[in-house]
């Protein structure tokens, strides 16, 4: 028994002393290994250079993947998550209602989700990504490929409502 008890202390000493000289790891973000500081930060850039990319996927509704086509709002879900870890509520109605900064017009940048009432009842049914220079690329509807539009457009400027900025400013 003596001699079990003598080589558990033993072992248990060594193991002590040989940690003895080593520092714990810093768990700040700068701390962690250059390896994980060469990622890029999620950025609106990406999840706009992601819309482009999914230009002429076609509409589906209900559909929020690259295998199934896009809804309107299933794009923008797709996008935000995939490209910034930004979760946005799933139907373009709840994104609208959601507590997002609301955005005028006149104030609109890069990325900001554009609102649209179309549906004969002054009800938000269409949502789109706003990418610049009074351009959205959104999925409009059943026959339709994502595509851009302008909202100087006749019937996007009269069924425009409002619009959301749900990523940081930068």
């Amino acid at each position: 028994m003596f001699k079990s008890s003598l080589c558990l202390f033993f072992l248990c000493w060594v193991s002590a002393s040989s940690f003895a000289g080593i520092e714990p790891r810093d768990a700040s973000p700068a701390g962690l290994g250059s390896s994980l500081r060469a990622l890029p930060k999620p950025s609106i850039d990406n999840v706009i250079d992601r819309a482009y990319a999914l230009l002429g996927t076609p509409y589906r509704l209900g559909g929020a993947s690259v295998g199934q086509g896009f809804d309107c709002s299933g794009l923008l879900v797709y996008l935000f998550k995939t490209e910034a870890n930004i979760l946005l509520p799933r139907t373009t109605a709840a994104m609208h209602r959601s507590t997002a900064a609301t955005v005028k017009r006149d104030a609109l940048r890069p990325g900001d989700a554009v609102f649209f009432k179309g549906n004969g009842r002054g009800q938000v049914s269409h949502v789109g990504l706003y990418i610049g220079d009074g351009k959205f690329i959104h999925s409009p509807r059943t026959g339709k490929n994502i595509r851009i539009d302008s909202l100087t457009n006749r019937y996007w400027k009269r069924n425009y409502t409002t619009a959301k900025r749900f990523h940081a400013m930068r």
